[in-house]
C-alpha cells in the first residue's frame, strides 16, 4: 500500500472585506504561497464563505489583514472581529498586518496587540519622512533579513511601494525584532512583537506589491519588482519561538 501523504504546510487566513482595498487581499495571499513557509491560504471576511470566529481560526497557523483605506472606516468594518482576533493571538497564533492591518494592530482603532506603551502612527506625519503626503509611491527601508540564505544581511535604502504607510512606535523596553526602517530617518517600519503566548507582524509599506500595484498609478520601482522583503517578513513571523 502506498503511504498516505499529510500537507504538513501551514495554514493561513486572509481577511477579504470592506476593510481592504481591491486587491489587496490577494496579494497577501499570493506572498504567503510563495514565501518560505509555502502557506495553505483562505479568505475570510463578512461576505466570506468563511467569517473571522474563534472556530474559523482553531488549526489556523496565521492571521492576516491586508492593506486598505483609511484607519477610521477599517476600524468601523472590523472592529467587530476585536476579541476574537486578541485571544487567537493570545492562545498562541500569529497575526501580520500588512499597512491598514498594522495600523488596525494599535491600541487606538484597533486591535490592541502591540506590547504595553507602544503604538502605530502614520509615517508621513514624522519627522524626516522621505514622503510627506498620501500619494501612492515607493520609500526606502533599511532591512535585516532573518530568515532565508540572505539570513543575518541588512540591505539599506531599499525601495518598497508605499501609500500613507504605518510607523511603529515600539515602547524602549519593547521585547521582539524590527525587521526594517525607513531609512531617511530610523523610524521602525516593519517589527515582529510578542502577544501573550503568540506573535504580531507589521509592515508599513507594501513589500507584497506586485507590478499591477505600479503599473496602476504609474511608478516604477528603482530595484524592480522583489519579494524577498515580503517573504522574510511573513517567515520571520513564523521562526519566532513558541510563547508560554
Amino acid at each position: 500500500m502506498a503511504a498516505c501523504e499529510v500537507d504538513s504546510s501551514p495554514k493561513a487566513l486572509v481577511y477579504r472585506g470592506p476593510a481592504a482595498c481591491s486587491g489587496c487581499a490577494e496579494s497577501v495571499a499570493d506572498l504567503l504561497k510563495s514565501s518560505g513557509s509555502k502557506f495553505v491560504v483562505d479568505f475570510a471576511g463578512p461576505n466570506e464563505k468563511i467569517d473571522i470566529t474563534t472556530e474559523s481560526l482553531q488549526g489556523i497557523d496565521l492571521f492576516a489583514q491586508p492593506g486598505g483605506g483609511d484607519l477610521a472606516p477599517a476600524w468601523e468594518a472590523t472592529k467587530k472581529y476585536k476579541d476574537v482576533i486578541r485571544n487567537y493571538v493570545a492562545e498562541g497564533g500569529r497575526y501580520a498586518g500588512f499597512c491598514v492591518g498594522a495600523y488596525l494592530a494599535g491600541p487606538d482603532q484597533g486591535f490592541d496587540l502591540l506590547p504595553s506603551g507602544s503604538s502605530v502612527a502614520r509615517e508621513v506625519d514624522q519627522p524626516g519622512s522621505q514622503v510627506p503626503d498620501e500619494r501612492d509611491t515607493v520609500i526606502q527601508v533599511d532591512w535585516t533579513f532573518q530568515t532565508g540564505s540572505e539570513k543575518g544581511q541588512k540591505q539599506d535604502g531599499r525601495w518598497v511601494y508605499f501609500q500613507d504607510g504605518a510607523v511603529v512606535k515600539l515602547a524602549a523596553d519593547a521585547p521582539g525584532v524590527v525587521l526594517g526602517t525607513y531609512s531617511s530617518n530610523g523610524n521602525v517600519a516593519s517589527s515582529v512583537t510578542p502577544f501573550e503566548k503568540g506573535w504580531v507582524g507589521l509592515v508599513g509599506p507594501h513589500p507584497e506589491a506586485d507590478q499591477s500595484w505600479y503599473d496602476l498609478v504609474n511608478v516604477t520601482n528603482p530595484d524592480g519588482i522583489k519579494f524577498d522583503i515580503g517573504h522574510d517578513f511573513v517567515d520571520s513571523i513564523m521562526a519566532q519561538p513558541a510563547n508560554k
